[in-house]
């Protein structure tokens, strides 16, 4: 009989550095092996093999291998669904406990909930930690015990509860690692993905990187935002680290922080709302779904410049910034009447650091049919955000440098568009009522 050993299944927590579920590993006596699997589950719905995301991903593990063998161990990395995986597993190894970090979406839950099950039915524990959240789903909660769905009260409840001990990095016991052949991380063709332009590097913020975010983050064309948004998703960083950094050099970084979440334990508590808006009488709203249009706004050419400047960048690199992300799916929401959804399912097949609790929450924001205590009112003027967040059009013309020309054929008048969302809006909501 084998000697038992104890599995660690790295997922959104590509680190050695301050990982808990690791640390608590390594800490509860047993020897570890590190195994990270590719779900197919996931890699089934990507829409190109050449995504970023993958190669960020496979370079990152390769990092951490690197590390690992300085160890003495190594990270198998495994392809396919978790549960077969697990019953490969424990046909190769005599597993006492499987231990792993948290995840708060829907389909993270549903995926240990079975796994778990299952493990358990063999005799093998599944041990879960808090890691990529300062508090997660119950940690802050109402009075009555239930949870706040609007950001301003969360979130002050969040700071008063936030103590230095929250923010005590997990330190790892180097020699509990089981020593193990090495073995090569499958390859991305292995995987049926293809390298890209991305670069891997271990992520390092510095508080020059937020001192000035405050008064900078709204200007697209300064490039001030830290950039850290797929490091956070895939846990290169640690959250901990991220949050130190925010209390000693800029609070509104630390809001944004606190954003990520609110978002996270909203779609724990209301899982339908990854696919359903959250104030379900927003679902009597009749969409216009013009596919033209929509293929118009996902190639950036909708005739204004903010918008178009946005999803090219989008298209190119992978990313957006902020401001333009809520400019560009006001528009799509408001002034083409296209359903959310195809905005929230367009995002999700580019961003960099798609997350998909803060990509439903933050296109429900747009939509106005999300957790917000403010109605369908709010409708950007794409013309007014570009003379205040880009008026020396240095963003447009960077992404979007024909602009002018394009302007000449605009997809829809402004004023026209407003007055008929917020009468579409309103008459959807009256009629329901």
């Amino acid at each position: 009989m084998q000697e038992k050993v104890n599995l660690f299944w790295f997922r959104r927590d590509l680190r050695l550095e301050d990982n808990h579920g690791l640390c608590r590993a390594l800490n509860e006596g047993g020897e570890v092996v590190p195994i990270f699997i590719f779900d197919r589950d996931i890699l089934s719905k990507l829409p190109t093999a050449e995504d970023r995301r993958v190669d960020y991903i496979h370079q990152a593990l390769c990092s951490l291998q690197e590390q690992l063998r300085i160890l003495g161990t190594d990270i198998y990395v495994y392809i396919g669904k978790p549960l077969d995986i697990f019953k490969e597993l424990t046909q190769l190894f005599n597993i006492d406990k499987v231990y792993c970090n948290k995840d708060y979406e829907p389909d993270a839950v549903g995926r240990d909930i079975e796994v778990g099950a299952w493990l358990k039915n063999e005799g093998i524990g599944f041990n879960s930690y808090k890691d990529q959240v300062i508090f997660e789903e119950f940690d802050v909660l109402k009075k009555d015990g239930t949870p706040y769905t609007v950001y301003t009260p969360y979130s002050r409840i969040w700071k008063t509860k936030l103590s230095a001990r929250d923010l005590i990095p997990f330190e790892i016991a180097a020699g509990g690692f089981k020593s193990l052949p090495f073995k090569d991380v499958p390859t991305l063709a292995n995987i049926g993905f293809q390298k890209t332009d991305i670069h891997y590097v271990k992520p390092k913020l510095e508080g020059q990187d937020i001192k000035d975010y405050d008064r900078d983050r709204d200007f697209p064309g300064l490039d001030a935002t830290t950039k850290i948004g797929i490091a956070l998703r895939f846990g290169t960083i640690s959250i901990r680290e991220c949050v130190a950094m925010a209390e000693r050099w800029n609070a509104v970084w630390l809001n944004e922080l606190i954003w990520r979440e609110f978002f996270m334990q909203i779609i724990f508590h209301y899982p339908q709302s990854q696919r359903q808006c959250f104030k379900s009488a927003y679902e009597s709203i009749p969409w216009r779904n013009e596919e033209s249009e929509f293929e118009r706004w996902c190639k950036g050419e909708t005739g204004y410049a903010l918008v178009d400047a946005g999803m090219i960048e989008l298209n190119e690199t992978g990313f957006m910034h902020n401001r333009v992300r809520m400019v560009v799916a006001s528009f799509l929401t408001k002034h083409l009447l296209i359903d959310w959804r195809w905005g929230e399912a367009y995002f999700a097949g580019k961003l960099l650091d798609y997350d998909c609790s803060a990509n439903v929450g933050n296109w429900q924001w747009a939509a106005g049919c999300g957790c917000d205590a403010a109605p369908y009112f709010r409708v950007f003027n794409p013309d007014e955000q570009l003379r205040k967040f880009d008026k020396d059009l240095s963003y447009v013309r960077r992404w979007n440098p024909d602009f002018e020309s394009k302007s000449m054929n605009r997809i829809v008048e402004h004023v026209f568009a407003r007055e008929r969302a917020l009468r579409t809006y309103k008459e959807a909501l009256q009629n329901r009522g």
